[in-house]
C-alpha cells in the first residue's frame, strides 16, 4: 500500500505533480455539496418572493424613477461620468456615489420593462441567489464539511440584514459588489495555488506560469467590476493579501516590517501585485471624483459635523458594536439610521462606552490569538518520501492535518494487478478559517468606519452585505465545533442541530415580514418612526401629501418638527400643505348650502390666503422641481395657479418658460403673448416671445417681437443674434 499526503489549495487537493482531486467533482460527499449550492440558492430566492409585487421605495425613487441615466436616450457614455443618482460627478452637488455597472444593470432593466418594479425586484432576487450559491461553494472550501456549509449558506440565504440590499432596488449595487467581490476572491485563491507549483522545485513550469497570469488578471477584472458595483468592493485585495500571507503561507508579521522578503519570494510577488492592482484603482477612483470628497449634510452624519474630538472619538468608535450587534441580533431594523437614531455619545462616563470597551477586548483577545498562531515557529513544508518497503515518511507540514484516509485503487500495466492507495485530507485549521472570516468582517466594512474620509450615514444595513459573509462563516463553524464536541452524546448533538435550525427559521421569517415592510414606502417609512422619528414622520407626510391626504400630512409634519425643529424642507412642505388646503377650500362648490353666505366668505378667505401663498411657496417649489428635473410637475402646478392669478407676470413668465421645455411650443407661445400684455415695455417677455414665434415658425412675428425688444433694449446681444439668424432664415425661404 503507498501512502499519498495531499496539500489543500482553494479549489482542490493535489497528487504529485499532475493530478488533482477536487471536492467539488469526488465522491458522495461531492454531491452532497451540490444539493447543498442547490437547497441555499433555492432558500434565497423563496425568501424574497414576496418582494415582487413592491413598490419602489426610498432611494429607489432618485436612483431609478428620476435618474436620466437610465433612458434610452441619453448617451450610454453618461454613465461612465455621473454619480449613481445621474449628477455630473464633478458637480459640487454630487454624491461621489460611483457605480456605473449597477447603473447599467438598471438601464438594461428599463430597456425590458421600463419602470415596471416587478422585473428591478426580480433581478434582485435572482442576483442574491446567485450569490448566495457561491457564497456556498466558497464556503464548502473553507469550511470543507457538508454541516458547516449547509448552515453558513442558509444563514446567509436568511439574514434579516440583507432585506435593505435585496429588497430595496438600490441595494443592488451591494449584492452585485459582492458577486465579483467572491468572484476576485476564489480567482486570486487559484491564482496563489499556479504560482506556488510554478516558485516549487518540481512546479508546473510554462503552462502554471500561464494559468497563474490568467487567474491575476480575472482577479484584477473582478476586482475592477466589484469596485465599479459598489466602492467598498475594492477591499477584497487586503482580503486576497491576508489569505495568501496569513493563511496558505504564514508569514510573520514582523518579517514584513522589518523588510524579510528575501525568505518571501512568491508571496511577495502576490502582495506587489494586489499593492499595484489597488492603487491603481484607488487612483481612478479619486480622479472621478474630481479629486474631492463628498460633502455632505451635517444631520446624514452628526458625528462628523461635530466640533469636539472627544465626541467624534467615541460615537465613531461605538458605531461598529451597533453594526456587529445588528448581525447578530437582527430585530431592530430601519431604513435610516441618520439623524438622532443614535445620540452622540459626548462623555467618557456615557454607559454605552462599556459595550465599546468589551467588544475591542474581544476582538483584541482574538487578534492575539491569531497573532501567536501566525508567529508560531515555522514548520518545512511536508514532503513525503517512500522507503524501499514503499512506507512513506516526512519532514513536516505547515498546517494543522486532519486525517481523513480513504482508498482508492489504481490500475497497473498488468490487467490483473492493481495498487492500492491511501490519501490523506489536510484541512484548514480553526486559526485559518478564523483569520478568513475576520478579513471579510473587518476590510469591507471599514471605509464605513469614517477613518479614511466622512461618509453620509450612521448606519447603513445594506453596507453590511459583504460582511456578512465573515459572519456567517464564524457562526457556521462555531457551530460545526460543537456539533463535533458532542457527537457521542445524542442529546447534547440533537440540541446543537435544533438551535441552529431554529436561528434560521427565526432569521428567515424576520426577512420575510421585513420584506412586507419594503413592499411600499408608506410601511416603510411606518416601521421607522421608533428609531428615527424625524425622517420617518417628514417621509410619511411627503406620501400622504401625494396621496392627497392633507389632514394626514399636516399632522406628520407637525410631529416631525417636534423631533427636530431646524428641518428647513419640512417647514416649506407644511406651508405648502397650507397651500393645498385653501386651494381645495377655495374649488369647493356651495350650492345647495343652508348658509351659503357664510361659506362663500369662507372661500374669499381661502382664495385671499391661497392667491397670497402662490409667489412665497410656488416659484420655489417649481424652481426646485425644474433643477431637480421634474418639469412635467413644474409645469402642471404652474397652470395652476395662473388660473388663479392670471395676471401675475412672474407666474405667468415662469410658466412660459417651463412649458417651452417640456416641448409644449404652442402653449408656451400663448403664455410668453400673455406677458408682454401684462408687462408690454418687458425686453425680455418679447424677446422670448419672438423665439418662441421663430420656433413656431411664424417668421414676420418673430421679427416684430424681436424689433420691439431692440427698441426696449437696443445692446441686447441674444436679440441682436437671433434676429441676424430669422433674417437669413427669411432670405433663403
Amino acid at each position: 500500500m503507498q501512502i499519498k499526503m495531499l496539500y489543500s489549495d482553494s479549489y482542490g487537493l493535489h497528487v504529485g505533480n499532475d493530478h488533482v482531486i477536487f471536492w467539488e467533482s469526488d465522491g458522495p460527499a461531492c454531491k452532497r455539496m451540490d444539493y447543498i449550492i442547490c437547497l441555499t440558492s433555492l432558500w434565497a430566492l423563496v425568501l424574497y418572493l414576496n418582494t415582487l409585487t413592491a413598490d419602489f421605495a426610498y432611494d429607489d425613487s432618485r436612483a431609478i424613477l428620476k435618474n436620466q441615466d437610465l433612458l434610452p436616450d441619453t448617451p450610454i457614455i453618461n454613465i461612465i461620468y455621473d454619480d449613481f443618482w445621474g449628477t455630473p460627478l464633478t458637480h459640487s452637488g454630487s454624491h461621489k456615489s460611483y457605480r456605473p455597472v449597477c447603473v447599467l444593470s438598471f438601464r438594461l432593466n428599463y430597456l425590458l420593462g421600463e419602470l415596471e418594479p416587478f422585473g428591478y425586484h426580480l433581478g434582485n432576487i435572482i442576483l442574491h441567489a446567485v450569490v448566495t450559491a457561491l457564497f456556498t461553494h466558497f464556503a464548502r472550501i473553507v469550511l470543507q464539511e457538508s454541516f458547516p456549509t449547509l448552515i453558513a449558506g442558509l444563514l446567509f440565504a436568511a439574514h434579516p440584514v440583507h432585506t435593505e440590499a435585496v429588497a430595496g432596488i438600490v441595494g443592488r449595487a451591494d449584492v452585485g459588489a459582492c458577486l465579483f467581490f467572491l468572484l476576485a476572491l476564489l480567482s486570486y485563491m487559484k491564482y496563489v495555488r499556479y504560482r506556488d507549483e510554478n516558485y516549487s522545485s518540481d512546479g508546473g513550469g510554462l503552462g502554471d506560469n500561464k494559468r497563474k497570469i490568467l487567474f491575476f488578471i480575472v482577479t484584477a477584472i473582478c476586482t475592477t467590476l466589484s469596485m465599479l458595483t459598489k466602492e467598498q468592493g475594492v477591499t477584497v485585495i487586503a482580503v486576497c493579501a491576508a489569505y495568501d500571507l496569513f493563511v496558505q503561507h504564514k508569514v510573520k508579521i514582523t518579517d514584513l516590517l522589518t523588510m524579510k522578503w528575501d525568505l518571501y519570494k512568491k508571496e511577495m510577488e502576490g502582495l506587489f501585485l494586489l499593492v499595484i492592482l489597488g492603487a491603481a484603482l484607488v487612483a481612478f477612483r479619486f480622479m472621478f471624483m474630481g479629486n474631492k470628497t463628498p460633502e455632505f449634510a451635517p444631520s446624514d452624519n452628526p458625528a462628523a459635523d461635530s466640533n469636539n474630538s472627544l465626541t467624534k472619538l467615541l460615537t465613531f468608535t461605538l458605531l461598529p458594536v451597533y453594526n456587529f450587534w445588528i448581525l447578530l441580533c437582527p430585530r431592530v431594523l430601519s431604513f435610516d439610521w441618520s439623524m438622532e437614531a443614535i445620540p452622540l455619545v459626548e462623555k467618557v462616563l456615557d454607559a454605552r462606552n462599556s459595550l465599546t470597551l468589551l467588544f475591542y477586548t474581544i476582538l483584541g483577545y482574538f487578534s492575539i490569538c491569531l497573532l501567536k498562531h501566525i508567529h508560531r515557529p515555522r514548520l518545512k513544508k511536508y514532503s513525503p518520501h517512500l522507503n524501499g518497503n514503499g512506507i512513506a515518511h516526512h519532514s513536516h507540514s505547515t498546517k494543522h492535518v486532519i486525517s481523513k484516509p480513504y482508498k482508492t485503487r489504481r490500475s497497473s500495466n498488468s490487467s490483473t494487478d492493481s495498487e492500492e492507495e491511501t490519501i490523506a485530507v489536510i484541512k484548514y485549521s480553526l486559526q485559518d478559517i478564523s483569520i478568513i472570516s475576520l478579513s471579510i468582517l473587518i476590510f469591507p466594512f471599514i471605509p464605513a468606519t469614517n477613518i479614511f474620509f466622512y461618509v453620509g450615514f450612521v448606519i447603513a444595513e445594506r453596507v453590511l452585505y459583504i460582511p456578512s459573509m465573515g459572519f456567517c462563516l464564524f457562526v457556521a463553524y462555531g457551530a460545526y465545533l460543537l456539533h463535533r464536541k458532542y457527537f457521542s452524546d445524542v442529546w447534547k448533538k440533537q440540541c446543537v442541530i435544533v438551535c441552529v435550525a431554529v436561528t434560521i427559521l427565526l432569521m428567515s421569517g424576520r426577512t420575510v415580514l421585513r420584506n412586507d415592510v419594503w413592499d411600499n414606502e408608506e410601511n416603510l417609512y411606518r416601521s421607522g418612526i421608533q428609531i428615527n422619528p424625524a425622517k420617518a414622520w417628514a417621509n410619511l407626510a411627503n406620501v400622504w401629501n401625494q396621496q392627497g391626504k392633507l389632514t394626514s400630512a399636516e399632522y406628520a409634519y407637525k410631529k416631525a418638527l417636534t423631533y427636530r425643529g431646524n428641518m428647513a424642507d419640512t417647514h416649506y412642505n407644511l406651508n405648502f400643505c397650507f397651500f393645498q388646503v385653501y386651494k381645495h377650500c377655495a374649488d369647493l362648490d356651495t350650492s345647495g348650502l343652508k348658509d351659503p353666505r357664510l361659506h362663500a366668505n369662507t372661500k374669499i378667505s381661502a382664495l385671499y390666503n391661497f392667491l397670497l401663498d402662490i409667489k412665497r411657496l410656488l416659484i420655489p417649489k417649481t424652481h426646485f422641481l425644474s433643477e431637480t428635473g421634474r418639469l412635467n410637475e413644474a409645469a402642471q402646478l404652474y397652470e395652476q395657479a395662473i388660473i388663479k392669478s392670471p395676471q401675475d407676470f412672474e407666474l405667468v413668465f415662469n410658466a412660459a418658460n417651463t412649458l417651452r421645455q417640456v416641448g409644449n411650443n404652442e402653449r408656451s407661445e400663448q403664455l410668453y403673448k400673455r406677458a408682454t400684455t401684462i408687462k408690454p415695455n418687458s425686453a425680455t417677455a418679447h424677446m422670448n416671445l419672438g423665439a418662441m414665434y421663430h420656433i413656431n415658425s411664424k417668421h414676420k412675428e418673430a421679427e416684430a417681437s424681436y424689433l420691439r425688444a431692440l427698441e426696449l433694449k437696443p445692446d441686447d446681444v441674444t436679440t441682436q443674434q437671433n434676429l441676424v439668424k430669422l433674417r437669413n432664415l427669411m432670405s433663403k425661404s
